[in-house]
């Protein structure tokens, strides 16, 4: 696995093409040879290893030094996208729950972003609620969380100074207070400010290791991971699902050529065929997605990404604005999913009739799905939008396993492109 690197966040998109711009370079100029491991110079030797590790150095210094956050300042119209419904989103959430933010930003720079999100005087997509500061959308506030560290050991909680920005000395260690910043500190620090579990907590994040893996393994809390490119992923799938289809029949063909032989066969089928076309297709459908392929899969296998999506995200979607259009009282359910020796086996499907009757006694004990049960029991209804409130993208959010009503909804937004690998699957 050394001779991989996990590009786990968009930061790792300008390292990706940073480094192949150049490999391209040392490739193309004449007074470098190329070798098998990298560039040759005279006595000069340049590893392909060196040259990343360079590139990673580069990035981590850009990010260290504050430029990054100075450009992006400069220019919010261009880098930083609003949305109307942010507003109403956290209002409804903090009516019904608590709302906390942590960041791997410091408060200066978090300040003038979140203060751009929630500002809506110019009349542009004016918010549907009344326009009041950032900071009462939120229960709490930390910055400077210095993620995937906040969810072990953390650093020091200390108390931000909102009209200077500099920190206070000592470590905070009275009680939570109303619109109050704080810096550092750690997982166990917010459960224990704002009073809960790890189970009570809906944790959404964008980082597949910093902030969905971490706080599922460490902490328990349910999480909700947001994939920006899931709208892209979902486009192409519908449109390209007959490329699917025939990797699917591929596959049964195949299986068919082995159907009616056993250890004591001697025939062996020509499979070579069959092979290249799937390579074909697979490599068919990758170029769908771009260059770079799906993040989701490859022909009929699932990536990396994917299986870690699969195995911390509670839920994930293109926006943490599908919310919206669902009750916060809604039970996600996760589909069946059917292991490999269960899927040999073919099960008969109830109809309707069938189906009401195996049903029947459960209903009648528990009520029907839309009443409410001795008036405590979770509203149901379809997991489909109303056709006046469109979520965004991706359409629906996807359930991975099904979490009970949270009672605090965390929002995350990392500005650092610090990581390291987990080396789990």
């Amino acid at each position: 696995m050394k001779r991989f690197h996990i590009l786990n966040t968009l930061f790792n998109l300008t390292e990706a093409h940073l480094y192949a711009c150049l490999v391209d370079f040392f490739t193309n100029c004449s007074r470098y040879v190329n070798c098998d491991t990298g560039y040759k110079h005279g006595n000069l030797f340049m590893s392909f290893r060196s040259m990343f590790q360079d590139v990673r150095e580069a990035m981590d210094s850009v990010h260290l030094s504050g430029c990054l956050k100075e450009k992006t300042l400069e220019n919010l119209e261009k880098y930083v996208v609003k949305d109307p419904r942010v507003p109403l989103l956290l209002s409804r959430m903090k009516e019904v729950g608590k709302v906390f933010l942590a960041t791997n930003s410091d408060y200066n720079y978090t300040d003038a972003i979140m203060s751009y999100l929630f500002d809506f005087s110019d009349g542009h997509k004016q918010a549907e609620t009344p326009q009041r500061p950032w900071r009462s959308y939120f229960d709490l506030i930390v910055v400077d969380t210095r993620k995937p560290l906040f969810f072990a050991e953390g650093t020091v909680l200390r108390q931000v100074n909102t009209d200077t920005g500099k920190l206070r000395i000592g470590t905070y260690t009275g009680p939570l207070q109303h619109c109050a910043v704080y810096s550092g500190g750690s997982s166990d620090v917010v459960c224990d400010l704002l009073g809960v579990k790890g189970k009570d907590i809906l944790y959404m994040g964008d980082h597949i290791f910093g902030d969905i893996l971490k706080s599922k393994k460490r902490q328990g809390w349910r999480t909700f991971l947001v994939v920006p490119e899931l709208a892209r992923e979902l486009q192409v799938w519908t449109e390209k699902s007959e490329l699917f289809e025939e990797l699917r029949s591929l596959d049964l063909f195949l299986a068919e050529l082995y159907q009616h032989l056993d250890s004591g066969s001697s025939e062996r089928p020509d499979i070579s065929s069959i092979k290249r076309r799937i390579q074909k297709v697979t490599h068919e459908m990758d170029m769908c997605y771009g260059k770079m392929g799906s993040l989701f899969r490859c022909g009929s296998r699932q990536t990396l990404f994917a299986n870690q999506l699969m195995r911390y995200a509670d839920l994930y979607a293109a926006s943490f604005i599908n919310f919206l259009y669902y009750p916060f009282s809604y039970l996600f359910r996760a589909p069946p999913v059917l292991m490999a020796h269960e899927s040999t086996v073919e099960h008969g499907r109830l109809d309707a009739g069938e189906a009401g009757t195996t049903l029947a006694p459960w209903l009648a004990q528990h009520g029907h799905p839309g009443q409410q049960v001795g008036g405590r029991g979770p509203r149901s209804r379809r997991a489909e939008e109303s056709q006046h409130q469109q979520p965004d993208a991706s359409g629906v959010l996807c359930p991975l396993s099904p979490p009970t009503p949270s009672q605090v909804a965390g929002v995350c937004r990392d500005s650092s492109g610090e990581e390291e690998d987990d080396g789990e699957a």
